[in-house]
């Protein structure tokens, strides 16, 4: 099973229809290997994941397994956890929102729509109905998972700060994921899983899995209204992305009026937030206070 949702399944890893013969898999494999093969100039990532989709899928009995959905551990990650008992107690930031409710509740709006009418769907989260999904539905639920993963991260920084989740801007579609208050600064996060690669130009990111998305400009547009309606400034604007998204755990992507823009890495957020994003205004003593009220009086949650 992928890690992620929105991982390619093999199917369309190998470009056939999750019905197509197996004498029509074999034949794209084929071809594939071919035309990716790095002796023939081809691309040696997409070799790899040519190769590793075969042995999922490559013989009746493996595709047989996948389809049913093996790995039960995929669909426990992605179906939602209750709060853990509070056996730790260690002081936690201040929450606020719900991490990721906005995209779960449209994720099973969607799915079962897709499914149809009529349609009883017992586990909305099986991994073979969730892989056999558009691409677009998987999207919501594996955005949906990164920023309760973000959220989880947040929430060990201590009780200096105070984080407010799924964030109303203009519009319910139009939010922000986190937003963080501490000493290090006023941060707006979106947390994103777009099941590729993905690398930074012109203040921008870019890569086949954005399919024309821009992210940073979309943040920082909504930062600004929050910004407006509350009177307050960010520090920085921060996209949180999994590991093997990014070539390096903190990439620069410049500034917008007057926030340093940065994408992280999941494993570098907390030491990001911790020591501040380089270059950051830092916000302390009574304006932190100050921060803290009028973000507390304003927000809204999508």
């Amino acid at each position: 099973m992928p890690d992620s949702p929105i991982s390619a399944t093999p199917y369309e890893v190998l470009g056939v229809s999750p019905v197509a013969s197996q004498d029509d898999l074999k034949k794209a494999h084929r071809r594939l290997l071919r035309e990716t093969h790095p002796d023939v100039g081809g691309d040696p990532a997409r070799f790899i994941a040519v190769q590793i989709a075969w042995e999922r899928v490559g013989t009746p009995e493996d595709r047989a397994a996948y389809d049913r959905g093996r790995g039960t551990s995929s669909q426990q990650e992605w179906a939602p956890r209750s709060r853990p008992s509070q056996q730790d107690t260690r002081p936690r930031a201040r929450s606020h929102g719900h991490p990721g409710g906005w995209r779960r509740e449209r994720y099973l709006t969607l799915i079962r729509e897709w499914a149809g009418r009529g349609v009883d769907l017992d586990d909305p989260y099986d991994p073979a109905l969730v892989t056999s999904a558009p691409r677009e539905i998987r999207r919501i639920l594996a955005d949906a998972l990164a920023e309760e993963a973000t959220a989880k991260t947040l929430s060990d920084l201590g009780i200096g700060f105070t984080v407010w989740h799924d964030v109303a801007t203009t519009s319910s579609e139009e939010k922000v994921d986190h937003l963080v208050l501490g000493p290090t600064g006023l941060f707006a996060l979106l947390s994103e899983d777009y099941g590729g690669p993905v690398r930074a130009r012109r203040g921008e990111l870019i890569g086949d899995a954005l399919d024309g998305e821009e992210p940073m400009h979309g943040l920082g547009v909504r930062a600004k209204a929050l910004s407006r309606a509350m009177r307050v400034k960010f520090s920085a604007l921060v996209i949180v992305l999994p590991d093997d998204a990014i070539p390096e755990s903190l990439v620069d992507l410049g500034s917008i009026r007057g926030a340093a823009a940065v994408a992280v890495r999941q494993s570098a957020l907390a030491s990001l937030m911790r020591n501040g994003v380089p270059g950051a205004r830092a916000v302390g003593g009574n304006e932190l206070f100050d921060v803290r009220t009028r973000l507390q009086a304003g927000i809204r949650f999508a």
